[in-house]
């Protein structure tokens, strides 16, 4: 009988283990990868931060420096070098299907192994979990998901259809506008943020929001309020050049007329396994999954206060 669990060990398991040690609690982590990273493995391969190094920091720990944004690599050597420095106990690679409750403890279940823990913390994040939204009529080329885009080799002298209009959108249509054709279907006019606004302020804002609404002040206004899209180096280079236009949303998968199509068009939480407890209102802890558990919540540093505030729970409840 585990005293807790934490489903997931990237960002937000990690910051919770964290938290919990602090409480005199040894959590047991459980991984769905087979090494330290999560979902960064996953990342498309030009994907960097929107902030440097000094502002991506787990509790305890600061991101070692890097000259400019880093990359997914950089990342991942990181949270397996968290993972080590507080001796985190992780088990992967894990793959929890279903979590139970029999009234006294829950029990998570995966494949024939199962685990018994009285408190369960849900870190699963998001990446597992794309969305792509139903449309009539018929694709005949390939489809893929910001989730699975391999980079723009794939893609050369092809026509591309991307969707979406947030960061994922602008910078996938971006790097394939120097190599392919691409149409950049939008629903709306693409709202871009400040040119001078990039992790780091918006970082500032998110800091600032959480602590108000924790304090149960009003709620200073969310990072959409400037805009959807980091004006990033490349987005900003393709968009001042004329190769980054938006077109207006079809209505029908008929009117697509690409090799490939590229949906951006966001996750869900991947909340699968814990349906079930969920729908009984059975108390489990859910950290990390973006503006629906707290502003920030899904970044590296914005998820600091969440798991902090997530262990004091468990704490309460021992």
């Amino acid at each position: 009988m585990h005293e807790v669990i934490i489903v997931g060990a990237g960002q937000a398991g990690l910051a919770t283990a964290y938290y919990l040690r602090r409480q005199g609690i040894a959590p047991l982590l459980l991984d769905a990868h087979p090494t330290p990273g999560a979902a960064w493995h996953h990342v498309w391969p030009s994907m960097t931060l929107f902030s440097t190094a000094e502002f991506s920091n787990l509790p305890g720990m600061p991101m070692p420096a890097y000259d400019g944004f880093p990359p997914a690599s950089h990342v991942i050597d990181y949270l397996a070098a968290y993972e080590k420095r507080y001796d985190l106990q992780v088990e992967r690679p894990v793959t929890v299907e279903n979590v139970t409750h029999d009234g006294a403890a829950f029990t998570l279940h995966a494949g024939e192994r199962q685990w018994r823990a009285r408190q369960v913390v849900a870190a699963t994040g998001t990446w597992s979990a794309p969305f792509v939204p139903a449309y009539p009529g018929t694709f005949d080329g390939e489809q893929w998901h910001s989730a699975n885009y391999p980079g723009p080799e794939r893609f050369v002298d092809k026509q591309v259809a991307v969707v979406g209009a947030a960061n994922s959108a602008a910078q996938i249509a971006a790097e394939l506008s120097e190599v392919a054709d691409v149409t950049w279907y939008t629903r709306a006019e693409p709202r871009w943020m400040p040119d001078d606004v990039d992790g780091r302020v918006l970082f500032r804002r998110n800091r600032l929001r959480a602590l108000a609404i924790l304090r149960g002040e009003d709620d200073p206004g969310a990072d959409s309020d400037l805009g959807d899209i980091v004006v990033l180096p490349a987005v900003k280079a393709a968009r001042d050049s004329g190769r980054l236009v938006a077109t207006p949303q079809f209505t029908s998968l008929d009117e697509v007329t690409a090799d490939h199509l590229i949906w951006c068009t966001g996750f869900r939480p991947a909340l699968r396994p814990f349906r079930g407890v969920m729908d009984r209102g059975l108390p489990l802890h859910l950290v990390g999954y973006g503006d629906w558990t707290g502003p920030g919540s899904a970044t590296i540093t914005g998820v600091g206060p969440y798991a902090k505030r997530t262990a004091e729970a468990v704490a309460r409840c021992r």
